[in-house]
């Protein structure tokens, strides 16, 4: 039995180590308000609570809101709290669900001392999946992969503790909040139930089943009313918008961030004796070489629309997330190794702290070290080992050199996060060190009250936000616009000062163009080509903003990639509101037409609206 004493004493330990996690939280992520999708997804549960938002070409088609509950449930807490609040109290609801989640999971295949360490790692090191810096894991804005995520550990969790049936019911009903990021956590839970040989089977009749529809739709016509194919129309457009969905334009740090977890899942699967461990790693890394290869066959062998709207790539997200909360335990289990433990561990770590710049080439080394282990000489254990510690040292210079030279070339800008980074992790290390390893309880007692007091003083700064969206501060101060704008009318603003929330939250208008607006063209022929018609239509005034592949080219060539808007004058007002879509134009330039000028302080001051219908009878009277 155990005493009062050592009930106290964790207690105190587990609250301590609780408040070090939501400290590191708050220094390392915080909250970032309407970053990202955020608005995308805040203007979808908007439009649940004003219909005439339903009318922005965004949604007029298919798109990604079509496929989760995400934006009615959104809706309901913006109703109650105001669009701020709900974002950010949702954020934090997932963001605290998730990491009790992964606490769990871990303690399950681990154990409770290493959980600890293995969420604040993942605190520390989740990051990017996929190309081009567009999606992350543990995100700190509110969109549905966040709760989608939060649901597909806990299902996990559930799994390895046993509760099966629940495990799988959590992850089936992730389906609905964001199917893309839930259905790699559904397929892992298969493979990890099955024996080894038919989860094999299945993951290969799931890459040929793909293989087939890619093969076949595309010369039967039949089956092309049930798989629809992209036209070279369409297809243009979703590549120009959203290139990051086709592996052959993937760039080689792509590739590295992706292949990255899946070696590290390989090493953990090779070097962890535990079998619940390695069938967690070799599950996940299943999955996710299906995902690239479902992926790979979608994008180079057949335009199959529902094989590129899947976007199997995703699956990696999996990997990533179990690679990063097993690599605290892999370390300590590595290290014990006599022949390589040290140097594989600091290729394990150098994987992690160089993985913008060649991580996988760090691990994948670290993989051919321990395979070969058994042909190590005495000798070559010696050169290792000193090697290791080159490696090690090399590293704690390099973090030195950027954290105190950090500067405005990207490389110093990697080094002076990479140093952060590392710094927090060694902390980390030795705060928890601090507070499971003595006895005493004033131990865990004064590190956690010194915790708590650091969380109260940074929380301000981490939660602080630049602007906040649809105040009523702002609709207000444009209540003089709003009122002559028809609830239905499309909105224009040239130059564009954001990417559309401006007309979406502050005028609570549809957008005519938009660059968030054309978030969807892979859900939608209809929505990609009015984008194509409408962006055509404005060329008089500006270039197209969605046309994101265009622009890195042109930056890779060593060119402007940045959208141009020129001057608006009274003959480009008149050829654009030749379209009978445009309702509105928001312009600094005065052009006549009787415009209604903003006449408040601010970054809009003696910016005008004007109106299309206005125009078009002007003119038509000159």
């Amino acid at each position: 039995m155990h005493s009062p004493g050592n009930g106290i004493q964790q207690r105190l330990t587990a609250f301590a180590l609780a408040l070090l996690l939501i400290v590191l939280w708050l220094l390392m992520r915080g909250y970032q308000g309407f970053a990202g999708d955020a608005q995308i997804y805040a203007f979808q549960a908007l439009a649940r609570i004003n219909p005439a938002l339903s009318t922005d070409l965004y949604l007029q088609n298919s798109s990604q809101d079509q496929f989760t509950i995400f934006s009615p449930f959104y809706a309901l807490f913006i109703s109650w709290l105001g669009l701020a609040n709900a974002a950010r109290d949702l954020t934090l609801l997932f963001t605290i669900w998730l990491c009790v989640a992964a606490w769990h999971l871990a303690a399950a295949i681990t154990s409770r001392t290493c959980a600890w360490l293995a969420v604040a790692f993942f605190i520390i090191a989740a990051g990017d999946y996929g190309a081009s810096g567009v999606f992350r894991i543990f995100e700190q804005y509110l969109t549905p992969r966040l709760p989608a995520e939060a649901m597909t550990v806990t299902a996990f969790a559930c799994y390895a503790h046993g509760m099966k049936r629940l495990g799988f019911g959590i992850a089936i009903a992730a389906l609905i909040v964001h199917p893309l990021m839930a259905l790699p956590g559904l397929l892992l839970l298969i493979f990890w139930w099955l024996p080894y040989r038919l989860g094999v089977i299945g993951a290969i009749a799931g890459v040929c089943a793909a293989l087939g529809i890619a093969l076949c739709v595309p010369v039967l016509p039949a089956a092309a009313h049930i798989f629809p194919v992209m036209d070279a129309d369409w297809m243009a457009v979703v590549q120009e918008r959203s290139q990051f969905l086709f592996l052959q334009l993937w760039l080689p740090r792509d590739w590295d961030i992706n292949l990255r977890p899946l070696v590290y899942l390989a090493f953990m699967a090779m070097a962890m004796r535990d079998p619940r461990i390695r069938r967690f790693c070799v599950a996940g890394l299943a999955v996710g070489f299906c995902g690239l290869a479902v992926a790979l066959i979608a994008c180079l062998i057949g335009p199959v629309a529902v094989l590129v709207q899947g976007q199997a790539w995703r699956w990696v997200w999996v990997g990533c997330l179990i690679s990063v909360l097993l690599l605290p335990v892999t370390l300590l289990r590595v290290w014990d190794e006599k022949k390589c433990g040290p140097i594989c561990a600091v290729l394990l770590i150098c994987g992690w702290v160089f993985s913008a710049i060649g991580g996988t080439a760090c691990v994948l080394f670290a993989l051919l070290v321990w395979l070969f282990r058994s042909r190590i000489s005495e000798r070559a254990v010696v050169y290792l080992r000193w090697t290791a510690l080159g490696a090690a040292l090399a590293v704690l210079l390099w973090v030195d050199s950027g954290l105190v030279n950090s500067g405005p070339t990207p490389f110093a800008k990697i080094g002076n996060l990479i140093g952060v980074k590392v710094s927090a992790a060694l902390l980390v290390g030795f705060l928890c060190w601090r507070i499971r390893g003595f006895r005493q309880l004033w131990v865990p007692l004064s590190i956690g009250a010194a915790l708590l007091i650091s969380a109260v003083l940074i929380m301000p700064a981490s939660f602080k936000q630049a602007r906040t969206l649809g105040s009523d501060v702002d609709v207000k101060e444009f209540s003089d616009w709003s009122a002559v704008i028809s609830p239905t009318s499309t909105v224009l603003v040239a130059p564009a000062r954001d990417v559309g929330s401006f007309v979406w939250f502050t005028l609570k208008r549809p957008n005519y163009l938009a660059l968030d607006q054309s978030a969807g063209v892979v859900f939608s022929r209809e929505t990609a080509l009015e984008i194509r018609r409408r962006s055509d239509a404005l060329l008089p005034l500006m270039d197209p903003a969605w046309k994101i592949l265009s622009g890195i080219r042109r930056r890779t060539a060593g060119h402007n990639d940045v959208a141009t808007t020129r001057p608006l004058t009274a003959e480009i007002l008149v050829e654009i509101c030749g379209d009978s879509k445009l309702g509105f134009v928001v312009s600094p330039q005065n052009v006549g037409f009787n415009p209604i000028r903003h006449s408040h302080d601010g970054p809009w001051k003696d910016w005008n609206l004007y109106e299309c219908d206005r125009v078009r009878s002007l003119h038509a009277i000159t």
